[in-house]
C-alpha cells in the first residue's frame, strides 16, 4: 500500500489503477491475515478518492452513495452496500460496560434521516460562532451515526460525510486525525449516544476530538472512558 500510494503521489498511477493493483494482490494472497486487511486497504483508498473530489450535497442520498462507493465489490465485506439495514441490531460496547447504544429500528431509518436532514437544511448558521458551527455539525453527524443506517461500515461512512460537510461549511480538515484516532472517535460517538438515562452518556470526548480536529486543541485522544471524567 505504501508503494502504491507513492506511485499515485508521483503521478504514475490513477486511483483506479492503484485499486486494481491492490485487488490483484489480494486475489493472489488469500490467507486469513490478508482477508483481514483487504477491506481496510481498499476502503481507505476509496476514502482518499472521495475526499479528493469537489462537491457535496446535504442529503441522505449522499450518505448512501458514500457507503456504496466505500465497500462495493470488496469480497471480504459481506454486507449490503448502499442500502439501509433491514434488521435491528445491538452491539456490546466496552466503554458502556458491555451495553449497547440504542440504535434506530430498521423500520425507522429512512424517516429518521429524512427528518434530521430537513432540520439541518433549515438550520440558521449565520449567527453562530465557528466553534458553535463545528459543534452543531458534529452533533448532526453523531445523530446520523446513532441511526446506524447500514449493517456495517457506519463509522467510516459517517467520518467521510463529516469531513465533506465540514469542508462545505468552510473548514479545513482532512482524514488524518480520523485515521490516527479511529478507536477514540468511535468510542466518543458511542458515549455521546448512550441512553439518556445512562451514567456513561457524555459528549465531552466528541468536543475534545472536534477541538483537536479544527481548532488546534491539544487534548489527549487515547483513552475514551467514563472513568476519566469522574
Amino acid at each position: 500500500m505504501v508503494q502504491q500510494a507513492q506511485a499515485h503521489i508521483d503521478g504514475k498511477a490513477s486511483y483506479q489503477e492503484v485499486e486494481q493493483n491492490v485487488k490483484s494482490y489480494y486475489a493472489e494472497n488469500q490467507t486469513e491475515d490478508d482477508k483481514r486487511y483487504e477491506e481496510a486497504d481498499i476502503s481507505s483508498l476509496r476514502i482518499s478518492q472521495i475526499l479528493a473530489e469537489e462537491g457535496f450535497s446535504l442529503s441522505p442520498v449522499t450518505l448512501l452513495n458514500y457507503h456504496k462507493r466505500l465497500f462495493q465489490g470488496i469480497e471480504s465485506f459481506r454486507y449490503p452496500v448502499g442500502r439501509y439495514r433491514t434488521e435491528n441490531i445491538t452491539k456490546t460496547e466496552p466503554v458502556l460496560n458491555g451495553k449497547s447504544v440504542e440504535y434506530a429500528s430498521a423500520a425507522m431509518i429512512a424517516d429518521n434521516l429524512a427528518y434530521d436532514f430537513e432540520m439541518e437544511k433549515n438550520r440558521d448558521y449565520s449567527t453562530m460562532t465557528r466553534h458553535e458551527i463545528a459543534d452543531q455539525v458534529m452533533k448532526f453527524v453523531s445523530g446520523i451515526w446513532q441511526t446506524h443506517p447500514f449493517r456495517e461500515g457506519n463509522t467510516r461512512t459517517s467520518a467521510v460525510f463529516l469531513i465533506k460537510y465540514l469542508r462545505h461549511m468552510g473548514f479545513e480538515v482532512n482524514n488524518e486525525p480520523f485515521k490516527k484516532n479511529s478507536k477514540f472517535f468511535r468510542d466518543a460517538l458511542v458515549l455521546a449516544n448512550a441512553a439518556t438515562t445512562s451514567r456513561y452518556r457524555t459528549d465531552q470526548y466528541l468536543k475534545w476530538f472536534t477541538d483537536n480536529l479544527l481548532f488546534g486543541g491539544m487534548h489527549e485522544l487515547v483513552d475514551c472512558s467514563f472513568q476519566k471524567l469522574v
